[in-house]
């Protein structure tokens, strides 16, 4: 079989042929499809100008804030995109599209699962703002100053000077104590008298120990309770109210409140007792160790 040169470029003219009526009877939306593609661009960047000036009112992390204004920026742009398709008649390109950048959304975010956490964490942190920089938080046993908070991580610096980075989605899901928000802070101080001590002397004495106690509340009460019966004291806690300034403050306080009880105890002879244990002898109990020694003697002498 020979090969028909003259009826093989007759095909290749007929098809270009037909391409270039298809491109001429295109050309009015291709050129309205440019002209859509222009002006999304420069909508693109209006939008993404006016994001930048609103979310700066809200919120001060420029990062973030950077990041929305540039999603807006892409998305007037993809719609823009999706018009100039539409408009050249490819629908079935944009259904494509679509598609495509749905599964593999799905996909980034399945392996990608505990990063996008934490990035959807430092992103509601941010704008809710349930903690800042210089902050003193407790997040589960770790407790210290907020040194920085970025779209993944929060960083915190312990009171003993060590950094910790704590994912953002522990801070946002998990119970974190803001030592800073909390401008009033009770001292609950646990002291044990001795059983010989009359109770009603020492609440006395005690309360006025803290009498003139620097750092005090003015407005809230110096508080005794007794607890309970201890092993070898009787318990009680005293509670007072300071303005929580830091935790050095905090526990600058807690310590003169303490020196405070003591020194008013060593003064009235009241007895902070050490811990006594109390030998039972005998299988019924009850039995002190002399009387066991004087059994044994006397099992002895018989």
């Amino acid at each position: 079989m020979e090969f028909n040169l003259q009826k093989a470029l007759r095909i290749v003219l007929d098809k270009l042929e037909s391409w270039m009526e298809t491109l001429i009877a295109m050309l009015p939306n291709l050129v309205v499809a440019v002209l859509i593609l222009v002006i999304f661009y420069f909508l693109a960047r209006l939008m993404r100008l006016v994001a930048n000036r609103l979310l700066d009112r809200l919120s001060d992390k420029g990062a973030i804030n950077n990041l929305f204004s540039t999603l807006f920026y892409l998305l007037t742009l993809g719609v823009g995109l999706i018009i100039a398709l539409n408009v050249l008649r490819l629908e079935q390109t944009v259904t494509s599209l679509l598609a495509g950048a749905g599964i593999i959304g799905l996909a980034l975010g399945f392996a990608f699962q505990d990063i996008t956490a934490n990035f959807i964490s430092g992103i509601l942190i941010a704008f809710r703002k349930p903690i800042q920089v210089g902050d003193i938080i407790q997040s589960r046993d770790f407790m210290g100053m907020v040194e920085k908070i970025d779209l993944r991580v929060t960083v915190i610096r312990t009171f003993q000077g060590l950094h910790v980075i704590i994912p953002n989605r522990e801070i946002f899901q998990n119970p974190v104590t803001n030592y800073t928000k909390t401008y009033d802070r009770r001292i609950d101080l646990e002291v044990g008298v001795s059983y010989g001590e009359d109770l009603q002397r020492v609440k006395e004495i005690t309360l006025n120990a803290m009498d003139g106690m620097p750092g005090l509340l003015p407005n809230k009460e110096v508080k005794l309770f007794y607890t309970g019966f201890g092993e070898s004291s009787i318990n009680f806690v005293l509670m007072l109210w300071i303005h929580y300034p830091d935790e050095p403050g905090y526990l600058e306080a807690r310590s003169e409140a303490i020196m405070r009880v003591k020194k008013a105890f060593d003064a009235n002879d009241i007895t902070i007792p050490f811990p006594i244990r109390t030998l039972d002898f005998g299988i019924k109990g009850g039995k002190p160790i002399s009387d066991m020694k004087l059994s044994l003697d006397n099992s002895k002498d018989s």
